[in-house]
């Protein structure tokens, strides 16, 4: 039963131009990420991070030039929720300990603006614990994908796993081109909302996924784009209210949440949003392309099995 009523739509009809428009984001985003790269955060590059706060409003400007003078030209400077907060990232400089470097940041900051500063939070982290954390955030993706691929090809057939494999990856390269064409920063959180996407992209694929196989079984006249879309029309109102209330959660943390989950909740609104889209035009649509059938999914009655065996 559906829990909302809409009409049924032929949404594989458009599947060809859904393609190209996602072939054109993904060159997209692909030669983002070669020309820009990822704006990585401290946990991958390692440094510093320093949260200052003033007990006025304070010009951005005003503290990269007073960060310049005392020596500090290479600081990453921004608002941190309200325009008296103000974070800083510094890249490692030499074998300086936290407790020095804030100290001769503070005193930086202090001859600008005398007694109107003070540090709230002092984290480091060095640069081989960032190379690990690129290499460990790597091989995550790496396994991630390979799990779905063989979950999906034993549950139902190798030409789903292929759609649901391509559909997850079109989800985060999507997220990582958007976070790189705006150099948005891409720290653990981000990661860890990428992971996320893939794992919801996944469950929208596989509860369609269900459906066409259930369908396959009942219809026996259907083509299989003609079951792929009764499938995609029977679990769209599911899909609409499982997407409204995740990002109904996740607007909410990118607005109120703060800058700390600023990121994470701006990766998951995309990829609840991708995630939505890919499970129709890329999925569905490349099993279709792969040609998908019912002898695929639906096992032939065993000759002689509806026979009477009695004497």
């Amino acid at each position: 039963m559906r829990a909302i009523k809409l009409p049924n739509l032929d949404f594989l009809s458009q599947r060809r131009k859904a393609l190209v428009l996602s072939g054109i984001i993904m060159a997209v985003s692909l030669l983002s990420l070669a020309i820009f790269g990822l704006n990585r955060g401290l946990d991958f590059t390692g440094g510093t991070l320093i949260e200052v706060g003033y007990k006025a409003p304070v010009d951005l400007a005003e503290v990269r030039s007073a960060l310049s003078e005392g020596g500090f030209g290479n600081v990453m400077v921004q608002q941190f929720g309200t325009t008296r907060d103000v974070l800083l990232r510094i890249p490692p400089v030499g074998e300086v300990n936290d407790a020095e470097l804030s100290q001769r940041v503070l005193s930086a900051l202090n001859e600008a603006a005398p007694d109107q500063v003070e540090v709230r939070r002092v984290e480091f982290v060095g640069p081989q614990v960032g190379k690990e954390l690129v290499e460990q955030s790597g091989l995550a993706v790496i396994f991630s994908i390979m799990g779905i691929l063989a979950y999906v090809a034993m549950r139902f057939e190798w030409r789903f796993s292929v759609g649901a494999v391509a559909a997850t990856v079109h989800d985060a390269i999507l997220i990582l081109g958007i976070f790189s064409l705006f150099q948005i920063d891409f720290d653990l959180n981000v990661l860890a909302a990428v992971l996320t996407v893939i794992g919801y992209s996944l469950n929208d694929t596989i509860v369609v996924f269900d459906r066409v196989r259930e369908n396959f079984r009942k219809n026996r006249k259907g083509s299989a784009l003609e079951i792929m879309n009764q499938s995609v029309n029977e679990t769209m109102s599911r899909t609409i209210i499982t997407a409204g209330t995740v990002l109904l959660v996740v607007v909410a943390l990118y607005v109120f949440g703060g800058e700390t989950l600023r990121g994470f909740s701006l990766a998951l609104i995309i990829g609840v949003v991708s995630g939505t889209y890919s499970t129709i035009y890329i999925a569905s649509a490349t099993a279709i392309m792969l040609g998908v059938s019912r002898s695929d999914l639906v096992r032939p009655p065993k000759e002689g099995a509806g026979a009477d065996s009695r004497p």
